[in-house]
């Protein structure tokens, strides 16, 4: 089991910042990619950004130039940096964690932390 503690919402203005982190802990062993995703009100989960094991990250078009994910090995938080905060912005952001089956990889399993609010007035 992987277990994600999200920390770091709240409110800002537009073009505001703000950092999410994400404390990790459990089994990673086979964790192959971690990435932050957001839920606006009536919408659908979305993916924000990943990084994976290997140090590749990847960003939805909407938050690319904006946002940025890292990881912090000592602390075994992975983190988003988000600037120039947008209205659209408003939404919980999730933690996730891929863990694929070692027997059938391209079958996996998703963990989620509780979620962090994040809104943004205009």
């Amino acid at each position: 089991q992987v277990q994600l503690v999200e920390s770091g919402g709240g409110l800002v203005q537009t073009g505001g910042s703000l950092r999410l982190s994400c404390v990790y802990s459990g089994n990673m062993f086979r964790v192959n990619a971690m990435g932050w995703y957001r839920q606006a009100p009536g919408k659908q989960r979305e993916f924000v950004a990943t990084l994976t094991s290997g140090g590749a990250t990847n960003y939805s078009e909407s938050v690319k130039g904006r946002f940025t994910i890292s990881r912090d090995n000592a602390k075994l938080t992975i983190d988003l940096q988000m600037n120039s905060l947008k209205p659209e912005d408003t939404a919980v952001y999730y933690c996730n964690a891929r863990s694929p089956n070692p027997a059938t990889p391209w079958l996996f399993t998703d963990y989620w932390g509780q979620g962090a609010q994040v809104t943004v007035s205009s």
